[in-house]
């Protein structure tokens, strides 16, 4: 029977648990997607620890959570077995990328007609899983923040998976980036079109000698305190500090909180637009998804543990 992997209770990765559920249908409208790779993202683990923030009742659906129990996998990519009798354009056997998605970690997954992205042939299965929650939300951050052609843009985590996004997309729209990641990360970060800096005490003081023009947004990925008093610090005006994740401190700090949560924007209509063009870019190459490691739908606990840990750069991806 086909598998899927759910939380068993909240805690830590070891409350996961591999399951045998039911081979699912399409409803009138929707499609059946034998999933090739899924990706692993911060929420995920978030959503089982108790450690994600509150939720508005109207965005549950898309943040996995509307279930008693969260479920897991917001991105997928793989190929079409089965088609409403409602659907058009979508075919069994084509291969696919999923999003907005919920319940990818396993074998098989159901969505509606419009998740569905029709793959680039050139794109390899684990970055076609991974590209659509951190490309989407680095869009979401960088439109935000304001960044256009002209900027100086400072990327708090850039190593990360959003992070790595966001360098390359702020970089392709005209824009001098400035990002901080550990120096293992720097000769990538480089490549990508992005001057590094070593986050830690001076910082900021690090981002003036790198930007001596000064910084005129800044996106953060990392949420930390850190990254928040240095975005303060450097940009004049704070509408144009976008922040996916920290603590409470950024409420009152007049910057731009996205998210599921109060207070927070979704921006479901800029994330669903960016779809196709961060598609066409990855198939073409112009936009690159650095997968750091896939491990098996089995090893999911595995997967999270690292990611956890965090010291790699780029996407986990769970492999069925």
């Amino acid at each position: 029977m086909p598998r899927i992997v759910r939380p068993t209770a909240y805690g830590t990765p070891d409350v996961l648990a591999v399951t045998e559920a039911p081979t699912p249908h399409a409803d009138l409208d929707g499609v059946v997607v034998e999933v090739r790779a899924a990706g692993v993202n911060p929420i995920d683990w978030k959503l089982y620890s108790g450690a994600f923030h509150a939720v508005d009742d109207d965005q549950k659906d898309a943040a996995g959570i509307a279930a008693s129990m969260p479920s897991l996998g917001l991105e997928c990519a793989g190929v079409v077995t089965e088609a409403g009798s409602e659907v058009t354009g979508v075919r069994i056997g084509d291969e696919v990328i999923v999003y907005p998605v919920t319940a990818a970690y396993a074998d098989y997954v159901t969505a509606p007609a419009t998740s569905i992205l029709v793959k680039p042939a050139g794109l390899g299965w684990a970055e076609a899983g991974s590209l659509m929650l951190t490309g989407t939300t680095a869009v979401h951050a960088l439109h935000a923040a304001g960044v256009a052609a002209g900027d100086t843009v400072l990327v708090h985590g850039g190593a990360g998976g959003v992070g790595l996004m966001g360098v390359q997309l702020a970089a392709a729209a005209g824009a001098t980036v400035i990002a901080t990641a550990a120096e293992r990360n720097h000769a990538l970060l480089r490549e990508l079109g992005a001057t590094p800096v070593v986050y830690g005490q001076g910082l900021a003081d690090r981002v003036r000698a790198a930007a001596p023009q000064g910084v005129s947004a800044a996106v953060d990925f990392a949420g930390t305190d850190e990254a928040l008093d240095v975005s303060l610090e450097l940009v004049a005006d704070r509408s144009r500090i976008a922040s996916i994740t920290g603590s409470p401190r950024r409420a009152e700090a007049g910057i731009k909180l996205l998210g599921y949560g109060p207070g927070q924007d979704a921006g479901a209509e800029i994330r669903g637009a960016a779809r196709g063009e961060l598609v066409d870019r990855a198939g073409s190459g112009a936009l690159r998804v650095v997968v750091d490691a896939t491990f098996p739908l089995i090893e999911a606990a595995k997967a999270h543990e690292v990611g956890i840990a965090g010291h790699g750069p780029g996407k986990l991806v769970l492999i069925p």
